[in-house]
């Protein structure tokens, strides 16, 4: 019999994950919680809302009821990751049915990493995560992506990438669930920053520092919390952040962009896109500091939002920052950035 895949959240990911899903011949349920949208998609063959022009696969079916997931062999959660806990309460699944996120975050009212939500929530379901430098637009395209998918068991990470494979999209497995989860939510706040300074007319200069100074907060926090240096250093860690700042594809990259234009917060936010790094800033800064870390990029971005300080103040302050070495003497690699 067919694997049965539930996969939640209609948006542009998770559609592109369902019909990944149903290419390596799962019967997967694509549920959006908007009815009409499921009707929408059922009707036309076609996310027009969110991944227009392609196609639903053969066997993904959408739906507005989370009644699947009683019958589901495996659950992909594509929702936000300020929703992960929400629609974790609604779920009744089977105790041994893993579940992978596919959201990048922290949840801003607990300070928990997503595993740590689903946990909470679902104590008996393995947990996985998928994270690493992926536009849905581009993998739906059929473009070459690489990705990593991290469960605490090795031996589970390796078999869970397998099912959502293809020639194109390729799937590393780790067992750092933790590594994998930092880099997947500090990229979104720094991806603010380089839309920031491209907004700003800074230069291509001004733009390389930031990704590089950035690298080093998200090195600093992923040592101070448990990650393994060689996750950061890899596709979920260094490979997000490029890619998220660096495109305007990324939506926290062009949400970023317009502030540096001069939009408003609000105005910024009116695109109607989700900007995780926004949800993720000031948890991420208040993590950060429960632990001495040094994070003035991510501190100014967090003071920026909440309109305490001036874009062109924040970049002063940046700037007049003691000189200092760039990695501490004896010492090599991103593990020991300063």
């Amino acid at each position: 019999m067919p694997e049965r895949v539930l996969v939640l959240g209609a948006g542009a990911w998770g559609t592109v994950l369902a019909n990944l899903a149903a290419r390596a011949g799962a019967h997967v349920a694509l549920w959006t919680r908007d009815p009409d949208h499921a009707a929408e998609m059922a009707a036309t063959g076609v996310n027009a809302r969110h991944l227009p022009g392609v196609p639903l696969g053969l066997s993904v079916r959408p739906t507005a009821s989370l009644s699947q997931a009683e019958e589901a062999d495996l659950i992909l959660l594509a929702v936000p990751t300020q929703a992960l806990r929400q629609v974790c309460e609604s779920l009744t699944s089977p105790p041994a049915v893993p579940i992978i996120i596919c959201a990048k975050g922290i949840e801003r009212t607990s300070g928990l990493f997503p595993t740590e939500v689903v946990a909470e929530v679902l104590p008996d379901n393995p947990c996985a995560v998928l994270s690493g430098p992926s536009f849905a637009a581009d993998v739906a395209k059929g473009l070459p992506t690489a990705v990593t998918l991290a469960a605490a068991d090795s031996e589970q990470a390796a078999a869970l990438a397998r099912k959502l494979a293809a020639p194109w999209f390729r799937l590393y497995h780790s067992h750092d669930v933790r590594g994998v989860e930092i880099g997947g939510a500090a990229k979104n706040v720094l991806a603010i920053a380089s839309g920031i300074a491209a907004g700003r007319g800074l230069g291509a200069s001004a733009g390389a520092a930031l990704i590089a100074r950035g690298f080093a907060e998200l090195a600093r926090f992923g040592r101070a919390y448990g990650a393994d240096p060689a996750t950061l250093s890899g596709l979920s860690g260094l490979g997000d952040l490029v890619l998220t700042c660096t495109s305007h594809q990324s939506r926290n990259f062009s949400f970023g962009f317009a502030l540096g234009q001069g939009a408003s917060v609000e105005a910024a936010s009116a695109d109607g896109r989700l900007h995780e790094g926004v949800f993720t800033c000031g948890i991420l800064v208040d993590l950060a500091r429960r632990k001495s870390i040094d994070m003035p990029i991510s501190a100014a971005i967090d003071a920026v939002l909440a309109e305490k300080l001036s874009i062109d103040a924040a970049i002063e302050a940046l700037l007049s920052r003691p000189a200092k070495p760039e990695i501490a003497a004896g010492n090599t690699g991103a593990r020991f950035y300063e």
